[in-house]
């Protein structure tokens, strides 16, 4: 990836609002230059989505949970036929149980094939969804998903006394400090 396209990703994680010609302004470069190769990275699909990160707490959400699962089956590689099927009975799944996810993805590491980002107004509900990934919406996703060990590290949202919450914006310094460290 060019050291321009870079930066300008690095500078729409910090603040998607901006316009082409405030990122030109602080990237170096032209307005024309930047808008064809933000173009380009939305047509790569480099740039997936503009967002913005709101204060989970001022939502009524006071728990983020990273839940850690170990599915059943040994070999957690799904065709993309399989996936298809897990996307559709997920939304079933969602309809009737609707939930704040932050993402849900397959990975490996501590013992586990995937991992859930979410957030819940309460314990409560926490509990509730826990209960329906071991026993009922689980039922719907076999043979794909059968999870057999459910594990969670919760975080209280109420609290001011996290060391660095969640932002885009240190990633996108890494990135640029990283790009800077390959130049030298």
């Amino acid at each position: 990836m060019k050291d321009l396209e870079l930066k300008i990703i690095s500078e729409l994680m910090k603040n998607s609002r901006r316009s082409d010609r405030e990122l030109a302004r602080a990237v170096g470069t032209s307005q024309p230059t930047i808008s064809r190769t933000i173009a380009k990275l939305e047509k790569t699909g480099i740039i997936k989505e503009y967002t913005m990160i709101p204060d989970f707490r001022r939502l009524g959400y006071k728990i983020m949970a990273i839940i850690f699962l170990k599915l059943g089956q040994q070999n957690h590689t799904f065709s993309p036929e399989e996936l298809e099927k897990m996307r559709e009975a997920n939304r079933r799944i969602e309809k009737n149980n609707p939930r704040s996810f932050l993402l849900v993805m397959n990975g490996m590491g501590l013992g586990r094939d995937m991992v859930v980002i979410s957030f819940f107004h309460d314990y409560s509900e926490y509990s509730r969804y826990i209960q329906t990934v071991k026993a009922d919406a689980a039922a719907e996703l076999r043979p794909y998903f059968e999870p057999k060990s459910v594990e969670s590290f919760l975080i209280n949202l109420d609290e001011n006394t996290h060391y660095l919450p969640l932002t885009l914006s240190r990633i996108a310094n890494g990135i640029e400090a990283a790009n800077n460290e390959k130049k030298e």
